[in-house]
């Protein structure tokens, strides 16, 4: 059990992510790792990651519940690309938890330039891109779905920073829909994910509790911020891409540090 400093650290973290999640629309669970071993105290780099993965597993979930009403999911494609990607969580998950800590965050730190790398690029974009017709084959979603279930699986993370971009290259389906159809996947292979490392001794289940009810009172408040500022926050989402930036450099040279490479 988490202590009263750890508990309300656990809490603030979770509305932390709940409101980036609220406010820019995603990218905001790849802070609950860093934050769990900087914020919270967490030691064990797998254990956070472990912890990390259900809470973003429970927080997808209701999500889901309001696009399936919305009806915004494709649930074939969602099948398939989440019936491939938890072959692949499953296998990213057993290499993540055999490779020491330190030089997985390392790892982790290296996908977090990359989503900020992404959130940079979606803030230069001045309109809608052209679409082209909608693609159906079911090689492309079950590789892309694999792929990215991999990804999700070794880092523990939820992955919709992946899975959205990953769904409309194999389909070309609407982003509305796209956003929708990957919170099945997140929430697929998140739970995989969790179970895995949750069977070794390495979920911390009181504070996903902490997390998710954080995430919750935060995640209303970024979306009510975010309807006042406008449908297009692009400054918002550059504030927060350039926070991931320092975040991931500082968690590369803390496990350089301990991995006795500086």
């Amino acid at each position: 059990m988490p202590d009263l400093v750890q508990g309300l650290a656990g809490l603030l973290s979770g509305g932390v992510i709940g409101f980036t999640l609220g406010l820019v629309g995603g990218g905001g669970s790849i802070l609950a790792v860093p934050l769990l071993l900087y914020v919270v105290g967490m030691t064990d780099p797998h254990r956070a990651i472990g912890t990390s993965a259900l809470a973003v597993t429970v927080n997808a979930l209701c999500n889901l519940a309001h696009h399936a009403r919305a009806g915004s999911i494709r649930w074939r494609c969602a099948g398939l690309f989440a019936s491939a990607g938890v072959v692949g969580a499953l296998v990213g998950a057993s290499f993540g938890k055999v490779i020491n800590g330190q030089r997985l965050l390392f790892l982790f730190a290296l996908v977090m330039l990359g989503v900020g790398a992404l959130m940079l690029r979606g803030c230069r974009k001045a309109g809608p891109e052209a679409r082209g017709p909608e693609r159906r084959a079911s090689l492309p979603v079950l590789a892309y779905g694999a792929t990215t279930g991999f990804c999700s699986g070794f880092f523990g993370i939820g992955g919709g920073f992946l899975i959205v971009p990953a769904l409309l290259a194999a389909t070309g389906m609407p982003m509305l829909n796209a956003i929708g159809t990957s919170l099945v996947a997140v929430c697929a292979f998140g739970l995989t994910t969790s179970v895995s490392y949750a069977m070794a001794g390495l979920v911390d289940l009181p504070m996903v509790g902490l997390l998710v009810a954080g995430g919750v009172v935060g995640g209303m408040g970024g979306t009510v911020l975010a309807r006042r500022l406008g449908s297009q926050p692009q400054h918002l989402r550059l504030i927060f891409a350039c926070l991931i930036f320092l975040v991931a450099f500082y968690m590369m040279w803390r496990s350089a540090r301990a991995l006795g490479l500086t």
